[in-house]
């Protein structure tokens, strides 16, 4: 039987639909056990359905006969993978993902032994979306441009992680056999490095060849500056290698190629998705609410417009926002104690997102500098300062998109400073081309 599907996003805020029965779903790799029960009924019926696309579509086809298309509330522990994908498509299929921690901790409350096994927590899941579903996000995909960029951001995040690691391995490699091209070189992992170490991956071949072959190959890749050059060529042949061990020499050569080769793909290959992000991202509906971030480059700010998307109705507040993050830290209390320290469960590149263009904003905006600055006067840490920046960061950016405005620093400069505000009586007005502007500097 074929049924309709879904066209990737809800058309909007909506309440709970009637649901006609509600399912546990527990997932593994080749087969899934569900459980399920009609609304109004205490008749369960369960069973096991194959991990392939052909035998999801046939159950879900199933739910769609039995129930007459009505909606059927599915809760299982996955918030994102190829299940959650698979059954997005089905339109009366809606999906409440429940964290591993929720359901582990809700396993161990009522089996303190810590048995296990499929039959029992799909009865859990069941149990979860059947009594609980009010504590549990349900799944309500963005528009397709949104998730399409949040998946090229949040890959790209990856590939650039994985050059670091690749870097600080070929940096380790250097420091062992040739530690002096650290210094000649700015950046080990740039386009530069790369053809360096390509063609002399030891300090005996750099030595060998001639000062024209280097100087040539220094324009080739745009360094211009006669005397940085000439200081590269002096400090070259005045270098004494730092081993002479004919194993550890080629070995170093060896592993140098190798992860040199690797990074050279990497570098193209976060290129390529430079470009495809700028793309995707110049095309996104909600690009001009983001355009002037100060501290917001062509990397940040696609991330934050896959971090606010087009939704409006997911969050009523900031305060959501700031807690889903992971930014707002997390109190507890008992008795008379109380602690408040950093939330660790949350979406971590999301949280990654607000932190990284906090710290950026630091150096393009006023009032951010300034009240960076008071956190750390606080006797504050530097990541704390930065966290605490991003909080108040989400506050103003959330306004903005609720109202569809974009942001202007020199509007909320005055808005601070209207309401008195420390972060704008700590700045002074000087006239650039007879227009009043806030200065950095202290008044």
């Amino acid at each position: 039987m074929s049924i309709p599907e879904a066209p990737g996003s809800h058309p909007g805020p909506t309440s709970e639909p009637d649901f006609a029965a509600f399912v546990g779903l527990d997932w593994a790799d080749q087969k899934h056990c569900w459980k399920l029960v009609a609304a109004g009924s205490t008749d369960f019926t369960q069973g096991e359905v194959k991990n392939t696309p052909e035998d999801l579509q046939a159950w879900a086809a199933g739910l769609y006969a039995r129930f007459e298309g009505r909606p059927v509330a599915v809760g299982l522990e996955q918030s994102r993978g190829a299940v959650v994908f698979q059954l997005s498509k089905f339109p009366h299929l809606v999906l409440y993902p429940v964290h591993p921690t929720t359901a582990a901790k809700y396993r161990q409350a009522f089996f303190p032994s810590g048995s296990k096994n499929d039959p029992v927590d799909t009865s859990l899941l069941l149990e979860l979306v059947l009594h609980h579903r009010d504590r549990l996000r349900r799944l309500d995909p963005d528009t397709a441009e949104t998730r399409l960029l949040q998946m090229l951001t949040e890959h790209r995040r990856k590939l650039v992680d994985e050059k670091t690691r690749l870097s600080n391995q070929l940096t380790a490699w250097l420091k062992t056999y040739f530690p002096q091209v650290l210094a000649w070189i700015d950046d080990i992992d740039s386009p530069l490095g790369c053809a360096w170490l390509q063609r002399w991956p030891t300090l005996q071949e750099l030595q060998r060849a001639h000062p024209g072959t280097l100087r040539q190959f220094f324009q080739q890749h745009n360094c211009r500056s006669a005397q940085r050059i000439q200081q590269r060529l002096d400090a070259i042949y005045q270098a004494t290698p730092a081993v002479t061990d004919r194993a550890l020499l080629q070995a170093g050569a060896s592993i140098t190629a190798s992860l040199v080769a690797l990074l050279k793909v990497l570098l193209e290959t976060i290129a390529k998705a430079d470009q495809e992000i700028e793309q995707v991202a110049s095309q996104h509906p909600e690009a001009p609410l983001f355009a002037g971030l100060p501290g917001a480059g062509p990397a940040l700010r696609p991330r934050l417009i896959g971090a606010f998307g087009t939704q409006r109705h997911r969050y009523t507040s900031a305060s959501q926002l700031e807690s889903y993050s992971g930014i707002a830290p997390v109190t507890e209390q008992s008795g008379h104690s109380q602690w408040v320290h950093f939330r660790r469960a949350c979406p971590k590149f999301l949280r990654q997102t607000f932190h990284e263009f906090a710290a950026h904003s630091i150096a393009k905006s006023v009032w951010a500098r300034a009240y960076y600055q008071a956190q750390i006067d606080k006797q504050k840490g530097h990541h704390a300062a930065v966290r605490a920046l991003a909080f108040k960061w989400i506050r103003v950016l959330f306004r903005c998109w609720q109202n569809r405005t974009p942001y202007d620093e020199e509007i909320y400069l005055r808005a601070l400073e209207k309401h008195n505000s420390p972060l704008a009586t700590g700045c002074k007005w000087k006239t650039v081309g007879g227009f009043k502007k806030f200065s950095a500097e202290k008044a």
